[in-house]
């Protein structure tokens, strides 16, 4: 188990990001950086979060989610104040899969800021690990990603982007002090699934999946699925044949 000092989560401002902030800060004082792309909602989690922990050291930076370019250079410069121990690449959108098949510009939109996006980040995150020869990074991705289902297949294919990437990155960290984690949580009751709770869909709690994630950190953990419910399901979806699954509506 490791001891965490410096922490920075991408996409601070989300629902399950949020509440992993308020858990590390729980355990101990950290270094804590929130990035996001609008640094007035971010800073309003960080006020909270000083209020929580007056101790901790937390900054709020405002970026480019984006440009290569910028990112590179945002996590250089956060590196240059200390060793990164944990980056948690939390953002993401949840799109309508009817928009994404109408209008091309959103399709687009969502997987470049579930996909595309994340893994730039996580790549210059690894780098900087790398250099150090320790860290860990936290990258969410999603059960949707397991098997392109016709209810939100471009949403699931920028998040099996993330996975497999994932993956990837595990793979060539293999023996080394970097560990890399990789979160799929299911349907999580958040702001950006209010519209499945108005439908009457059952929602794992945030506070739950915020801990399990905590947790899986801390340790290394390669695989999260959250609630661990998920693993057993998505076992069966991954395993239906194609005859029986193309008449199933989901």
């Amino acid at each position: 188990m490791q001891i965490i000092k410096k922490i920075v989560i991408v996409g601070a401002t989300s629902a399950i990001a949020e509440r992993c902030a308020r858990r590390w800060l729980e355990q101990m004082p950290i270094d804590l950086t929130l990035v996001g792309r609008d640094a007035q909602r971010v800073e309003r989690v960080a006020a909270d979060l000083r209020v929580r922990s007056p101790q901790s050291e937390i900054r709020v930076v405002e970026a480019d989610f984006l440009d290569p370019v910028a990112i590179d250079a945002l996590v250089g410069a956060i590196a240059q104040s200390g060793h990164i121990d944990v980056a948690l690449i939390a953002h993401g959108s949840l799109p309508e899969q009817t928009e994404c098949q109408s209008d091309l510009t959103s399709c687009r939109d969502a997987l470049e800021i579930n996909g595309v996006s994340p893994v730039l980040f996580a790549e210059a995150f690894a780098k900087q690990m790398e250099m150090a020869q320790r860290g860990t990074l936290a990258l969410i991705g999603s059960v949707a990603g397991d098997r392109g289902r016709k209810s939100n297949y471009v949403y699931g294919a920028a998040k099996g982007m993330v996975a497999r990437y994932a993956q990837g990155l595990q793979h060539r960290f293999s023996g080394t002090g970097v560990k890399v984690v990789l979160v799929k949580p299911g349907p999580t009751d958040t702001p950006m699934t209010a519209h499945l709770k108005a439908k009457g869909a059952r929602l794992a709690k945030v506070d739950d999946v915020a801990k399990a994630i905590v947790d899986a950190v801390m340790v290394g953990k390669p695989m999260l699925y959250t609630p661990g419910k998920w693993v057993v399901i998505m076992k069966i979806i991954q395993h239906i044949p194609n005859k029986i699954f193309n008449k199933l509506n989901i």
